[in-house]
């Protein structure tokens, strides 16, 4: 693909510390391309990474991920991009693994994952862990992203009850994050109904956004301060996308602020049907 200047979708971003961690272990990246010089197919790339591992090993862990993985896509033509993720999920596990093991100082450390890749209005989505990726539809928000943790196992197997989650000891336990010692597989399920199986949820990349469709990509540090309402409604009620974005930050630093705080936006453009590319 070919870098472009500037991106066919809205976008907004911030990355904040939060107001009880000594340091921001949270990365974050936005990228916008064209197809190639014969296909002028406009692509966005975004990816959030959040750190795990401590001692300033998390931020290591989380910049590389986002850095080796982004790379991996501006290589690419942007015809295969669940393949494209995929290999530059196991490059990038192994290397983040290869990085703890030689060095004592990062030893444990890991990274979380949430990435959209919108080519034309097409979306591909892919995670680990428990960032998450959003998609507010009208005045609907949908949770795109399936959470890889204890708690939502738990969930899934009926043993423990949505409602009652907040005093649940093993709520952040990650089962799914790169720099894992067991081969990492990006999770290509895209949930729009809570209702689908596994391979509805697989068949739905790809799926096609629409003029007004937002997508919001985030760290555990909102989601565990903000509720879904509370997002949708502060995106409801701000203006633009760096008002929403500031103001959920400002948002979940007043609940607690007990981790860093990013989020990334993308927003097409209710002008999109003039676009050429939009039938893609």
């Amino acid at each position: 693909m070919i870098h472009a200047q500037q991106a066919h979708l809205h976008v907004a971003a911030q990355s904040n510390m939060g107001k009880v961690r000594q340091n921001n272990e949270d990365s974050f990246a936005v990228s916008a391309y064209r197809l190639s010089e014969t296909d002028p197919t406009p692509s966005v790339f975004a990816i959030l990474c959040d750190g795990i591992g401590g001692h300033k090993a998390g931020e290591v862990a989380s910049e590389m991920a986002v850095n080796r993985i982004t790379a991996w896509v501006a290589r690419s033509d942007g015809t295969r991009p669940q393949d494209v993720i995929k290999s530059a999920f196991a490059e990038t596990n192994l290397k983040v693994l290869a990085d703890a093991q030689s060095n004592p100082e990062r030893h444990g450390m890991g990274a979380t994952l949430a990435c959209a890749w919108v080519i034309g209005r097409r979306l591909y989505t892919a995670s680990a862990g428990d960032s998450r990726i959003y998609l507010v539809r009208g005045e609907t928000i949908h949770q795109l992203s399936i959470d890889h943790t204890w708690m939502q196992e738990a969930i899934d197997k009926g043993v423990v009850d949505p409602a009652q989650t907040n005093n649940i000891p093993n709520l952040h336990i990650i089962r799914r994050y790169l720099g894992s010692e067991k081969e990492v597989e990006p999770d290509f399920r895209l949930r729009l109904l809570a209702s689908e199986t596994n391979l509805e949820m697989l068949a739905n990349q790809g799926m096609l956004l629409i003029p007004g469709d937002l997508l919001l990509l985030c760290s555990d540090g909102l989601t565990d301060m903000v509720t879904n309402d509370e997002m949708i409604k502060v995106m409801q009620r701000e203006k633009n996308l760096n008002a929403s974005v500031k103001a959920l930050v400002d948002l979940a630093n007043k609940h607690g602020g007990q981790d860093n705080i990013t989020i990334v936006m993308l927003m097409m453009p209710w002008d999109a049907e003039k676009q050429n590319w939009f039938i893609r």
